[in-house]
């Protein structure tokens, strides 16, 4: 099983709304991609400097499967928006044996 895991730092303006919206179509996109075994999006409480503000969980089956959801149209829509609205992200991709 593949996890992929990402971690977004928002812009301020409009922070809670905007992550929000994120967290709202991210999930959506668990109906929308076959390919994709589970998702979580949680929204952080932790105060701390190194904090991110968001973060994804999924799971897929392989590595190809991986690059599916990465390609496919309803993700890349997800994706203009969060370029949108987030300052930086943070990414890593394991196999989980």
């Amino acid at each position: 099983m593949i996890v992929h895991i990402v971690m977004f730092k928002f812009k301020d303006e409009n922070k809670a709304l905007n992550m929000a919206r994120v967290q709202k179509k991210l999930m959506k996109l668990e109906t929308k991609i076959d390919c994709l075994k589970s998702m979580e999006v949680g929204i952080n409480f932790n105060e701390s400097q190194r904090a991110m503000d968001l973060s994804l969980y999924s799971t897929f089956e392989s590595e190809a499967d991986l690059k599916v959801y990465a390609d496919h149209e309803e993700h890349l829509k997800v994706v203009e928006l969060i370029k949108e609205v987030t300052l930086e992200s943070k990414v890593v991709d394991y196999i989980l044996e």
